[in-house]
């Protein structure tokens, strides 16, 4: 991933990767998520970046959300 893009959650589960998307487009924050689960033993996590200059504002609403 490029560092102009800082990696701001993480979870086995698409669909919380998914709600943390949704919830950072609701603050106009893009976010983009990379899927490092292997397919056949299905671990491993999917992770959510932002873009850098984001990622501070991303966190805080995060942290506001301590169910994700």
């Amino acid at each position: 991933m490029d560092s102009n893009w800082t990696k701001v959650y993480s979870s086995p589960q698409g669909y919380l990767i998914e709600i943390v998307k949704g919830l950072l487009a609701e603050n106009d924050i893009e976010a983009v998520s990379i899927n490092k689960k292997d397919s056949s033993y299905l671990f491993g996590e999917i992770e959510l970046y932002v873009p850098s200059q984001h990622s501070l504002k991303a966190r805080q609403i995060l942290s506001k959300h301590n169910d994700l």
